[in-house]
Parts: C-alpha cells; structure tokens; sequence
C-alpha cells in the first residue's frame, strides 16, 4: 500500500485531515542526532537537575519512575544507577499501575516526605501520567515532571519539572526523546547520589563527563548498525515475530527496542528478560523465530552469553549486541550487530539502545511499510477513545 488517501469530504467542516504518512528514513535522522544530543544537551540538562534538587533532597531515600511506553522503558533502563550510584529504593512504575495500585498514599497515612516521583513524559500530554504526578502530590511526595515540552501538562501537573527539550525535532517514533529522557533521570540519580554523599563531588563531575563522553561510541555504534542492518533485515523479514532479551538494565533496552520494531514496522517484537526467555518463550514456535540478545558487560553478561547459547541450540536465529571485540556472547550469534566502546553498566542504555532504530527503518523499508499502521486505511472509529496517548 502507498498509504495515500482520497480527501476527505468533511474538510471542509472543520475535520483536520491525518498528517502524511511518516518515512522509515526518519529513524536514520533520529539516530545520526544522538551523538550530538549528548554533546550539546549533557551539560544544560545537567544545570537543570541541580537547581531542581537542591541540599535539602539529601533525605530522599525511595524514587518512583512513572511512565508508559518510551518512559516506562526509560525507567526501567536506569533503576541500577538510582540503585547504585544514590543508594535509593528505585520503582519503575507505568501510570496506570501506579494510579490506581502503587501510588505513595495507598496503605494508610501519608508518606516520608523522603520519597520522590519522577512523572516521564516527552510529549507531557501523557493522560494517566499526568495523573501519577497529581496523585503523588495528594498523597504527599514531592512530583518532578520529566519532560520535553515547556507548559506541558504533567509540568503544570508537577511541583516542579526537568526539561529535557532538544532542538530541530520532527515526527517519529522516540528515538532521540528516549536518549534524552534516559539521560535526565541518569542526571538526578548523579546528583542524589551527591546530595546524599554516595557520591564525592569529584566523582560526581567524572559520570557526568563520562555520559558526554559516550557521544563517540554512540556515533561510531550507529555507523555500524547502518551499515549492517540493510542486509540483516532483509534475513529477517520473513519472521511474523521476534524476540528482544536483556536483564537489568538492559531489560529496559530490550523492551525499548521491540517497541520501536512495532511502532516502525509493524512486526510483533517482544521485550522479555533473559531468565524469563527460557521460562516461556523459548517453547514458542516457529523455532527459526530471531532473538536479539543484548549482551551489555555487567552483571548479567555471563547469563546473556549462556540464553544466546540455549537459543541457538534450539534453532532460534540468535542476533548479538555486545563489544565488538568480545566473542563471549558473539560466538554464538547467527548475525552480530557490534558495539563500539566501553561504558559502565548503568550507562549502557545510551548506547545500547542504538541499533534499535536502523534495524526498525530497514525492516520496514524491506517490508513496504509506514511506521504506526499508516500506509493503511483508517477504519472508522466505533468505540470510545481510549484514554491513554504514545508517551
């Protein structure tokens, strides 16, 4: 399908006709800016997070990281660098779980006022997001908006708000608004790690170096992430599902990654945990169905290296995201998508992530698609809309 559409007869009353369907390409563009979004956007956001959090959140003990979608993936991404870097009790929540079973007011009482929800939203227009902040604030925590747009709702929502706007922005599904959501709360968990003494200030301003200094690897990752996912998405085209494993936080990469295949080219991805793979899904069939393995060095590598070995065996096509001069997990790959650099396990979504949107633009290319279904026909609505929005 080309995903054109007759004029609509109603447009001329006042009914706004859908924006044209988005390109594939838009996915290249997003991942070519996120060098330069880490270079231009560390040190601003950064000034930010200090005047939102000043001295007196030394005492904050307990984050809840509300979001759906991007956001949740985002918050899920970085609970080890609230875990280990602040020394914080860290909860990614999605909105919905958090607004009607996890919020700080259930259970009797208000809460410490050492708990801190940090409300994620790019757009800011997240219904039940904005809901989570407003219902942090009933319930007595102190609700910081994560946002890329000024005035938006869940910053008017908020006690206060992180901005993490970037210039020169265009439809697409979220690649560069994750980066910069991602490294937001990695800014707070730096700085609450400060404030409550985990962190010296000198070693404070050295993560912070480290985060600008990743924009090197992220730029030479996703120069060979291009160059190969042409060719491995044209072997892979023909699966109706696949399959994305990370632990930790690459649990929140993988979940990211299989949401960027849908929402770019419509084949069903699943973002699991790689324990949870050999639990259940690795009885799915077919078996030739590909799984992505992303393998960053940390805690879970050696179990990532052994899921990539199991799945192998089982004749599942077996793609690795690892260092590109560690065979550990590699060797047991079918297809390699390589990682340039090192970095520290609570850093690895930056970078990690990076492949996630040449292989979802390749896919769709291959397959003739338009990101979020629109090279095809809209039906006609008949039940009410739902209430949630794309984060």
């Amino acid at each position: 399908m080309t995903g054109r559409r007759d004029p609509d007869p109603r447009a001329g009353a006042g009914i706004q006709a859908p924006p044209p369907p988005l390109d594939p390409a838009v996915m290249l563009r997003q991942v070519d800016a996120l060098a330069g979004d880490l270079r231009g956007r560390t040190g601003p956001f950064d000034e930010r997070v200090r005047t939102l959090l000043p001295a007196r959140w030394a005492a904050v003990d307990t984050v809840s990281i509300v979001g759906d979608g991007d956001s949740y993936h985002a918050a899920c991404a970085v609970r080890m660098a609230f875990a280990t870097l602040a020394g914080v009790d860290c909860r990614p929540v999605n909105a919905l779980r958090f607004v009607e079973y996890d919020h700080p007011g259930l259970g009797g009482g208000r809460p410490p006022r050492d708990e801190l929800t940090l409300a994620v939203s790019a757009s800011g227009r997240t219904p039940l997001v904005v809901r989570s902040a407003e219902r942090a604030r009933e319930s007595g925590a102190h609700a910081i908006a994560v946002t890329g747009t000024p005035d938006s709702p869940v910053a008017r929502a908020a006690d206060d708000a992180l901005l993490v706007a970037l210039p020169d922005t265009e439809r697409s599904p979220g690649v560069r608004t994750y980066q910069a959501s991602v490294l937001g709360l990695l800014l707070i968990a730096i700085r609450l790690g400060a404030l409550r003494g985990r962190l010296t200030g000198q070693e404070a301003d050295a993560l912070r170096d480290e985060l600008t200094a990743l924009a090197g690897p992220v730029e030479a990752t996703a120069g060979a992430a291009r160059a190969r996912c042409p060719e491995l998405a044209e072997r892979i085209a023909d699966a109706p599902v696949l399959s994305v494993l990370g632990s930790g936080p690459s649990h929140g990469t993988a979940l990211f990654a299989a949401a960027k295949v849908i929402e770019t080219s419509g084949v069903f991805a699943t973002g699991q945990d790689l324990e949870e793979w050999c639990h259940v899904e690795r009885f799915a069939r077919p078996p030739g169905t590909p799984v992505i393995v992303v393998a960053a060095p940390g805690r879970a590598y050696g179990h990532a290296a052994e899921v990539a070995a199991r799945a192998a065996a089982l004749g599942r096509r077996v793609i690795t995201v690892a260092p590109e001069d560690d065979p550990g997990v590699t060797r047991h790959g079918w297809a390699a998508l390589p990682v340039t650099g090192r970095v520290r396990e609570e850093f690895s979504p930056l970078l990690y992530h990076v492949f996630a949107a040449p292989l979802s633009c390749h896919l769709a290319q291959h397959l003739g698609r338009a990101p979020f279904l629109a090279d095809l026909p809209r039906p006609t609505p008949t039940t009410p809309q739902h209430r949630g929005e794309t984060p």
